[in-house]
């Protein structure tokens, strides 16, 4: 069953990246302070870069790899206020490949606020911010940086309240880790 939940959580963060097109939403970040690697969440962009099999970042840029992108995610939310929620562990054969932090809502004293300080101190580090969905007490942010994307998820309507950040090397050895994972996971 987990296994099946990550692979559509993926197989989700693999389509966001490769079908969102410019239209609907907010496209924040487009222009020319886009960065150079073709990160608009276009579908070329999903495929774009050099691709170096090690899964370490496919932009131009390419030097996250995931531990620096989770370090990073980790200083800007702890620092907004959050503590990460122990949750399940990302599948062996996609950790170089994705992120996934997940928050202790309940320990925020202001969750809002706290994951706008987290966007914020995220794009203060480089990553630019592309789409933005905003809609009946929940938003959802891609970020982009040296061929990763990571979607910033607050759902906070009603009692229960969710705050993700997923973050997912772009590139196309990923690309191709993630459909295979989701493929195996059909059956």
């Amino acid at each position: 069953m987990r296994k099946a939940k990550w692979a559509a959580a993926a197989a989700g963060v693999v389509l966001l990246v490769a079908g969102c097109g410019s239209e609907g939403g907010s496209d924040k970040g487009k222009g020319s302070d886009a960065p150079a690697s073709g990160s608009s969440a276009s579908a070329p962009a999903a495929g774009a870069g050099t691709g170096t099999g090690s899964g370490t970042g496919s932009g131009k840029g390419g030097s996250l790899d995931a531990a620096a992108v989770k370090k990073e995610i980790d200083t800007a939310a702890t620092a907004a206020g959050y503590t990460q929620k122990p949750g399940d562990d990302v599948p062996a054969n996609l950790k170089s490949c994705m992120v996934s932090w997940a928050v202790d809502a309940k320990k925020a004293a202001d969750s809002k606020k706290s994951y706008d300080d987290t966007v914020s101190a995220l794009a203060k580090g480089g990553w630019k911010e592309g789409r933005s969905l905003d809609q009946q007490g929940s938003v959802i942010k891609t970020l982009e940086k040296s061929g990763w994307s990571v979607k910033a998820s607050y759902h906070g309507a009603g009692p229960l309240q969710i705050v993700q950040f997923i973050g997912t090397d772009n590139g196309p050895v990923c690309a191709k880790a993630f459909q295979e994972d989701l493929a195996k996971n059909k059956q």
